[in-house]
């Protein structure tokens, strides 16, 4: 059963040697991440799930002690997701559960085992719900750790340009992981989000199904478009 979520963007920029000079832009996000992972551990879970996003529609699943690098920012740093040797380290971490697996690391986290799950952007809701589902019985207390980023079109400069439908999407987002409304976050419109260059979509949706009948309630704890991407924090307890 769920007992507690954390939603947390994943732009390598979180991590301070990748963003390098700009890293002080996202000192609010980091310690809002900070704080939603303090949920995560006082709920005490038998199992940390983390969710987030991957290319394709398939599902790729990543045990605890998996490593992750961030050498292709040109940064030499290694990071692993929980302690341990991974037991598939021909397949490193994708770069959204690298960076959770850096906040795990930032916070040190030891409170339950870690394994990771790569959601593909193209998964459809219905089977990211129910892959929430089942993901909700691994254990008797679960807790998850969900990446992802808003639209990437709120500005001129943006990644996906400007779009005057990027803001009103954020902005139902923000208000769906602040009152934790998993209805709303599964019936998100795949399509637009796509269009928005969305990568939180499939993972939230995970998180709708995982949540379904768990009562928890929301907390938004940062809500930002830096660089035009929107950036948003919750916690679910």
């Amino acid at each position: 059963m769920l007992v507690a979520a954390a939603v947390c963007p994943c732009p390598p920029l979180l991590v301070p040697e990748v963003a390098a000079g700009a890293a002080p832009e996202l000192d609010a996000a980091r310690a809002a991440c900070r704080d939603a992972l303090g949920v995560l551990a006082a709920a005490r879970p038998g199992r940390l799930v983390v969710v987030g996003p991957v290319d394709g529609a398939g599902l790729e699943p990543y045990p605890q002690g998996t490593p992750g690098s961030f050498r292709g920012f040109g940064v030499d740093l290694d990071v692993r997701l929980g302690p341990g040797e991974g037991a598939d380290a021909e397949r490193p971490l994708p770069y959204a559960l690298a960076v959770a697996a850096w906040l795990l690391e930032r916070t040190g986290w030891s409170d339950a085992p870690v394994e990771g799950l790569g959601v593909g952007d193209e998964l459809a809701p219905a089977r990211c719900v129910r892959t929430g589902r089942d993901v909700a019985e691994r254990a008797e207390r679960v807790a998850l750790l969900v990446m992802g980023d808003a639209s990437a079109c709120r500005t001129l400069k943006a990644p996906g340009y400007l779009d005057e439908r990027a803001a009103p999407f954020d902005a139902e987002v923000a208000r769906a992981l602040g009152t934790a409304d998993p209805a709303a976050l599964a019936a998100l419109d795949t399509q637009l989000a796509h269009e928005l260059k969305v990568s939180g979509r499939a993972p939230w949706q995970v998180l709708a199904g995982a949540a379904e009948g768990a009562g928890l309630g929301g907390s938004l704890l940062y809500e930002d478009a830096p660089y035009g991407v929107g950036y948003l924090v919750a916690a679910w307890s």
